[in-house]
């Protein structure tokens, strides 16, 4: 069982309960009707990456999906949530990349989704055996592409961040790669 789509979705809920803050995140992000089972971070070969709103016409309710998911939560008044989730993807189809979950306190959208980047380059990196990855070496300024283990790897990021009313209400933030079943007879 290998899924060959994914897509990206962010969602934002308040609420004065916290599990309802998170419902609410679920529904702003559009993945409230099934039944999320987390996964770590691998970017199967050949996954291709698809709308959000085309993912979901392909799920059914109640469905059993698998995603990675970030999830930050608090309920102090003015404090700053981040989610974001970091996809490396090899320039080769053939290899498989990576996806990391970051959540944050005090972080801003695009920091937050940079850091998830950085750590997704990272960890792919060090899955290809390169212990002594160098962020700034390995970056390519100009052509904004990372070079991994002699592979040109792209980097993305689907990132929120928002501020805790000062009503204190629960503020949950998500953001998640939600993978898609291929279809398989038996």
């Amino acid at each position: 069982m290998v899924p060959r789509k994914l897509f990206f979705t962010k969602g934002v809920g308040r609420h004065r309960e916290k599990l309802a803050s998170f419902e609410l995140a679920l529904r702003d992000a559009d993945i409230e009707k099934f039944n999320l089972v987390r996964v770590s971070s691998i970017l199967p070969p050949d996954c291709k990456i698809i709308s959000k709103k085309e993912g979901v016409k392909e799920l059914s309710p109640g469905e059993i999906v698998y995603c990675v998911l970030s999830e930050a939560a608090s309920s102090e008044p003015g404090r700053k949530v981040a989610a974001s989730i970091g996809a490396a993807i090899p320039r080769d189809g053939q290899m498989y990349g990576y996806l990391s979950e970051h959540h944050a306190y005090g972080m801003n959208e695009k920091r937050a989704g940079d850091y998830a980047e950085d750590l997704a380059a990272m960890m792919l990196a060090s899955t290809l055996g390169m212990v002594d990855f160098d962020l700034d070496k390995s970056w390519d300024d100009e052509r904004e592409i990372w070079k991994v283990s002699g592979k040109i790897v792209r980097t993305k990021n689907i990132s929120i961040a928002t501020s805790v009313p000062d009503t204190g209400k629960w503020t949950t933030v998500i953001a998640a790669a939600v993978f898609i079943e291929p279809i398989t007879h038996d």
